[in-house]
């Protein structure tokens, strides 16, 4: 079974730093390309940074410059580095993965619970 497991979330004041990790499971991690979206209270979920299996990583304009995205395959882990929070980074993300499952030749999309973060001004 395929599975995404979000950690690292929590409450922080405005200058602050977090770190989210996400572990996958059950996909061959190193094919497969890994977001992190977020979902603020009242709004639609937006795409926050993407990497690809080679390496290649993108940004949304609102965090560039202050968020990192990175990944160890050998740990079958993608992680975000969020520096100098703002209170609008206030959201739930998601962690997200797009590739081929264990046993099965078809890539699919996978989502993670998510993970709450709170960012105090």
């Amino acid at each position: 079974q395929a599975q995404l497991v979000e950690s690292g979330g929590g409450l922080v004041q405005a200058g602050g730093s977090l770190r989210l990790s996400c572990a996958a499971s059950g996909i061959i991690f190193s094919f497969a390309n890994m977001g992190w979206y977020r979902r603020a209270p009242g709004r639609q979920r937006e795409l926050v940074a993407t990497i690809l299996t080679g390496g290649t990583t993108n940004y949304a304009d609102s965090v560039k410059g202050r968020f990192s995205i990175s990944r160890d395959n050998a740990k079958n882990t993608v992680y975000l580095q969020m520096n100098s929070l703002k209170p609008e980074d206030t959201a739930v993300y998601y962690c997200n993965g797009y590739g081929p499952r264990y046993g099965l030749g078809s890539f699919d999309t996978y989502w993670g619970q998510g993970t709450q973060v709170t960012v105090s001004s």
